[in-house]
């Protein structure tokens, strides 16, 4: 007997239904996994810091409080157990926010008890397959700060870093793209490799082939020699789309192909060539919408968002800004070669006060403009910013207003996104209804089958991209590959 058949793994259920915590914990005795429950919040959350669990079963209406409120508590344990969240019929803010926190898996009671073994099952082997993973150092030091929202980009980059996906980077000008994508290849494999920035923003229409793809000596006037393009540059390292949004659209099919086959052709030339390259993309504008305006192509965007990164404003983690500005003031010290200044406590009032349209960027720029108004003075204050900036954050301070955070709703997965499959598909139902049209009951069959062959052949079977576009659980698509006899990895 191996030693995880002997230790299969240790549960909680924090359930304020005894019946429930009773009916759960006799099915993982008959599963001889080791079960513990609780009723209360309160008593869960106590169970978990004292106790080494693998697996938690979270009851989203509890009499003290929301289940959903304590996942991140929970992901900062140090255990950090899987979760799988319990919710009644009809209740959609188990399922959707569920997902969108990062769980293991939603199920809605009365769960039956074959979905709940599969699932169970399955997040107690993910668990000690992760935990048998080797534990890779990353470098995070220039990710300053302690705020939750922070943490929580700091495991997505780690996972990022350790994978050849693509990533996908939102967030508003200055909350630190480029900076996140730097880190993510500072990290990876590809370290030793180029990080090759391409500004789309600044491709013209006429020079953007040879820009990305290089060119042949004679290929157009003034091609006086040959030239290396920005994917070439890339060979083995990492290509970086700094504001992707902006990439005409003209390119966008050419270099579709490239991502997908990463080989391309030198404008002039009469062969092509191969590039293995990394791709990470960044922007400030909401693609989709864009691919719903014509401006940006569906299917570069699905290849694009394989991992989705979104950076939150300066104004939604204001907890970051002491440190921001502690770390930046040395830096300013080191580069002026002058003695370390302190931060008075009137200096960080405004500085939280203010609602910063250009995030970390124009907090930066604002600490060196106090910095060089103090001159010899040992102490930044007040009255060292730019007045503009105090009447600003005076005026927030009485008015009370203040941008509002994204929601995690505004940023959503992938589900508009179609692949190029798509076309086909359609083609497909047509010519299923023009001759002999089955019952509606086979219809359903079909097409059920058939969407699960090609979100699987167009994810290349990756599990997250799937339940991302498909909006499936993991227990409802294990489910329907059953049902459907559809083979997956």
């Amino acid at each position: 007997m191996t030693e995880a058949e002997k230790n299969p793994g240790k549960v909680l259920i924090i359930d304020d239904d005894p019946e429930v915590c009773d009916t759960m914990l006799s099915l993982f005795n008959r599963m001889q996994i080791t079960g513990e429950s609780a009723t209360l919040l309160k008593d869960g959350l106590e169970k978990l810091e004292s106790g080494d669990f693998d697996l938690v079963f979270l009851d989203v209406r509890l009499p003290d409080g929301n289940g959903l409120d304590a996942l991140e508590r929970i992901r900062l344990m140090p255990g950090a157990p899987e979760v799988i969240i319990l919710t009644a019929q009809g209740d959609p803010d188990g399922a959707e926010l569920a997902i969108q926190q990062g769980v293991w898996d939603y199920l809605v009671k009365p769960s039956p008890v074959k979905e709940t073994m599969l699932s169970t099952q399955r997040a107690l082997k993910y668990r000690k397959e992760k935990q048998a993973t080797p534990v890779v150092a990353l470098d995070l030091s220039e990710l300053v700060g302690r705020s939750p929202q922070l943490h929580q980009i700091q495991s997505v980059i780690a996972r990022a870093a350790r994978s050849q996906a693509s990533v996908l980077i939102n967030g508003e000008t200055g909350t630190g793209k480029e900076l996140t994508a730097r880190i993510i290849h500072e990290n990876s494999p590809r370290a030793n490799q180029g990080f090759v920035v391409v500004d789309c923003a600044a491709l013209t229409e006429n020079l953007v082939e040879s820009t990305l793809f290089g060119h042949r000596k004679g290929a157009f006037t003034g091609a006086d020699m040959n030239r290396m393009g920005l994917i070439k540059l890339a060979d083995g390292g990492t290509l970086f789309l700094d504001e992707v949004a902006e990439m005409p659209l003209g390119i966008q099919k050419s270099f579709l192909r490239v991502l997908q086959e990463k080989r391309f052709r030198p404008v002039g030339g009469n062969r092509e060539e191969k590039s293995d390259f990394r791709i990470i993309a960044a922007t400030n504008k909401n693609l989709e919408e864009a691919v719903q305006q014509g401006h940006f192509r569906e299917d570069l965007l699905f290849r694009l968002k394989t991992m989705n990164i979104v950076l939150p404003p300066l104004r939604c983690r204001k907890e970051d800004i002491r440190n921001l500005t502690l770390y930046q003031v040395q830096k300013l010290s080191q580069r002026y070669e002058m003695p370390e200044k302190g931060v008075g406590s009137d200096f960080l009032e405004v500085l939280e006060s203010y609602h910063w349209p250009s995030n970390v960027r124009e907090l930066f720029n604002v600490l060196e403009q106090a910095f060089v108004n103090a001159g010899e003075e040992r102490t930044l204050y007040a009255m060292h910013l730019p007045k503009a900036m105090r009447i600003s954050a005076a005026r927030a301070n009485i008015i009370g207003k203040m941008p509002p955070c994204p929601q995690p709703a505004e940023q959503p997965p992938p589900q508009a996104t179609r692949p190029e499959g798509t076309a086909a598909l359609a083609g497909e139902i047509e010519t299923l209804l023009a001759d002999a049209p089955p019952s509606l009951k086979q219809f359903k069959a079909i097409m059920e089958k058939r969407y699960l062959e090609q979100v699987i052949a167009t994810t290349g079977g990756d599990l997250k991209s799937i339940l991302d576009i498909s909006g499936l659980s993991r227990s409802h698509f294990y489910a329907l590959l059953k049902k459907n006899r559809v083979s997956f990895k």
